[in-house]
């Protein structure tokens, strides 16, 4: 009885080390295994590959049609990683479209994104979904994060950054609603989130412009890509 106790302690523990409270994934612990490997050194280290699955953002546009991959978040938390870790070898792998929205990212997932057989992928897609509405963007999402964990994949999502043309501080407008729903599949899968939206919404909170994050009406500039680095880098420090 006491060994049976024991090791339903242990079980316990294990299905809860790696997620907060909430069921969103604990960033300190949720990339353990990816972190260990971007430790190792030659000859014992492999290639670690970021896939980023997404719309016009993590592509890199800035005022389109102008777009600038050094200065998106993709490439940028290479450089960070890169600093964090300078024996690893790290693959960027973006297939973000310009326009594109989840219903179609989720059309092209197996041949664009699984087929690299990431270990970690990032979703950003709110943005745009707002032109295909909750339901669809939803099973959308929903298909691709259960692909993605069925190939052991480590998933993290992101709510949608601004659009200036609407005010952030608005309570339950249409992208805070996004935001609210990738926040829930986050808690339902148990994957990890970065929360773009509440990262700007704080800054105008705060008492900052929003324009001085922005490169265009809905593309961040860096320094609001920045913001969203510094969030990601929380799941390999």
């Amino acid at each position: 009885m006491r060994s049976g106790l024991i090791i339903l302690i242990i079980v316990i523990v294990t299905s809860t080390a790696f997620r907060s409270d909430n069921g969103i994934a604990d960033p300190s612990n949720y990339l353990n295994d990816i972190k260990v490997e971007l430790k190792k050194k030659w000859p014992k280290n492999r290639t670690v590959k970021l896939a980023f699955h997404g719309h016009s953002v993590p592509a890199g546009y800035y005022k389109t049609p102008v777009v600038k991959p050094f200065g998106a978040y993709p490439l940028m938390l290479l450089k960070e990683l890169k600093e964090l870790y300078p024996y690893a070898v790290i693959n960027i792998i973006n297939t973000s479209i310009g326009g594109e929205n989840a219903v179609s990212g989720a059309e092209r997932f197996d041949r664009d994104v699984l087929i690299h057989k990431p270990d970690v992928l990032f979703i950003d897609y709110s943005l745009n979904d707002r032109g295909v509405g909750l339901e669809k963007s939803k099973e959308a999402w929903t298909s691709m994060i259960r692909k993605a964990l069925d190939d052991n994949i480590k998933v993290i999502l992101f709510t949608p950054s601004p659009d200036t043309r609407k005010d952030i501080l608005v309570p339950n407008c249409e992208l805070e609603q996004h935001a609210n729903q990738v926040k829930r599949l986050a808690e339902k899968y148990e994957v990890g989130l970065v929360d773009s939206y509440t990262l700007f919404k704080n800054k105008v909170l705060a008492g900052d412009s929003l324009s001085a994050y922005m490169s265009s009406v809905v593309h961040p500039n860096k320094k609001g890509h920045q913001l969203i680095v510094e969030e990601i880098m929380k799941y390999f420090k």
